[in-house]
């Protein structure tokens, strides 16, 4: 963060100083991890359910934290506000503001938010200092604590946002208003807080309004839902994806025996080969938002051809592809899941496992509402019409996956139900092959178990 005094904090989120002269300045980050505090820091108390952040003041100020903002007196340098949230976001505004050079650049989209966003952060930063943290950090917490991180030095801040309501990407644009917005694809997931994919995308084009005239939409042609978001903003709109309209398109797209995807790469005047070193298909959309970023910020097109071929997974559990010692292949995407990012998932597992056995380990999808059992059930019927082998439903919730399957004529793969991530793991223990492909995917449900037992079980002998 620029370096602000904590009476220069308390006018900005009209709070309260409190044991302080007010001339003590903030130096480093702000952070709501009381472990993550440095030199020169400002803390961030919550007052949560097993822990209240107000006991840790005195802790943080004796290594160094230059003060505490939270809702009460901690004993120590602060500030006292009646809401961090909602300071949060005054003092993320207040900051950006004092910025005028840096470029944002914001993202949404039902699936591949993160990773595209990694994608963006590592084209950038060849064009200069650029702030895109690991992790999904695109709610109202995370979306000011990542806008926070950026200081004088910093010439690109890619921010993600995430919306459970019409309204919410309004309010993250409030914040920060970006210059480049990007929109992935508009899918089923957050079924339960906007009943259609059309509420959907009412509430992801709140970004492309947001964009001044003289910023860049960068829509997915290839999403009809998304593409329509053309007439919702002023910004000059760019197309990406394999649609003949796209500006920035992706031509002649292999898949090998790895899941990795090679493409040709052009916008209409100049061509090149990518060969991608990440898994999944799906990534060819993911890198193209990504490379249309990168060439609005004036990346060379041979420079952006190169680097997309050098990205790699940043936050964890996304497509995170690894070997085990005994040939078993496993693939890590169990962070988060909806019926979008599951099919992609699937068809990335039926990729890499041709001529292989694979096996889907699948968790619970959240927030679906009404279509709780169909969401389900069709990320069945995708794994068994895709072939895969075996399939691992996780908790009772999932068990319609189990049905769709069920549903597919001729699909002779076998369908197994886990009452928990321990059952899950029982099973794959039980009949783990060298040489298989295991995809793990779920929702937040800790389904991410199975792929760290996956990852430090080398107990399990090849059969």
């Amino acid at each position: 963060m620029i370096p602000l005094t904590l009476a220069e904090i308390a006018a900005i989120t009209g709070g309260s100083l409190v044991n302080a002269f007010g001339s003590e300045t903030v130096t480093g980050g702000v952070e709501y991890d009381s472990r993550k505090v440095g030199p020169g820091g400002l803390f961030v108390a919550f007052a949560g359910e097993k822990a209240d952040g107000h006991d840790f003041g005195p802790q943080v100020v004796a290594a160094g934290a230059a003060g505490v903002l939270g809702t009460r007196d901690a004993g120590v340098p602060g500030v006292v506000v009646q809401d961090q949230l909602e300071v949060l976001a005054k003092l993320a505004h207040e900051v950006l503001g004092r910025l005028p050079e840096l470029t944002v650049v914001g993202l949404t989209g039902s699936s591949g938010k993160t990773t595209t966003k990694d994608y963006i952060g590592q084209l950038l930063s060849r064009l200069g200092p650029a702030v895109a943290p690991a992790g999904s950090l695109n709610n109202e917490l995370g979306f000011p604590y990542t806008v926070l991180q950026a200081d004088e030095k910093t010439r690109f801040l890619v921010l993600e946002m995430g919306a459970r309501g019409i309204g919410h990407i309004r309010y993250l644009t409030g914040i920060a208003r970006p210059s480049i917005g990007v929109v992935l694809n508009v899918g089923a997931a957050h079924l339960g807080e906007f009943g259609s994919v059309e509420g959907t995308a009412l509430a992801k084009g709140e970004l492309v309004e947001a964009l001044p005239a003289t910023g860049v939409a960068v829509l997915n042609a290839d999403d009809p839902l998304v593409s329509a978001m053309a007439s919702r903003t002023v910004a000059r709109v760019l197309l990406t994806g394999e649609a003949d309209g796209a500006g920035l398109r992706a031509e002649d797209v292999v898949v090998d025996a790895t899941g990795r995807a090679s493409y040709v790469l052009t916008d209409g005047v100049d061509r090149g080969n990518v060969r991608l070193g990440v898994a999944g298909r799906h990534q060819v959309a993911n890198t193209l938002a990504a490379a249309a970023v990168a060439l609005t910020a004036g990346m060379a097109f041979d420079e952006v051809v190169t680097a997309l071929g050098e990205v790699g997974i940043v936050s964890g559990r996304r497509m995170d592809v690894f070997e085990r010692a005994d040939g078993v292949t496993v693939v890590d995407d169990s962070y988060n899941a909806n019926p979008s990012s599951t099919a992609a998932a699937l068809h990335a597992l039926a990729a890499m496992g041709a001529g292989r056995r694979t096996t889907a380990v699948l968790g619970y999808m959240a927030e679906l509402g009404e279509h709780e059992v169909s969401g389900h059930a069709e990320v069945g019927r995708l794994a068994a019409e895709l072939g895969v082998d075996r399939l691992i439903a996780v908790a009772e919730n999932a068990r319609p996956i189990l049905d769709g399957a069920a549903e597919v004529g001729g699909w002779r793969g076998t369908a197994r139900f886990a009452a928990d991530q321990a059952a899950a793991i029982e099973i794959l223990q039980n009949d783990l092959r060298a040489d298989d492909v295991v995809l793990v995917k779920g929702s937040r449900y800790r389904t991410w178990d199975v792929a760290d037992w996956l990852r430090r079980s080398e107990e399990v002998q090849p059969t």
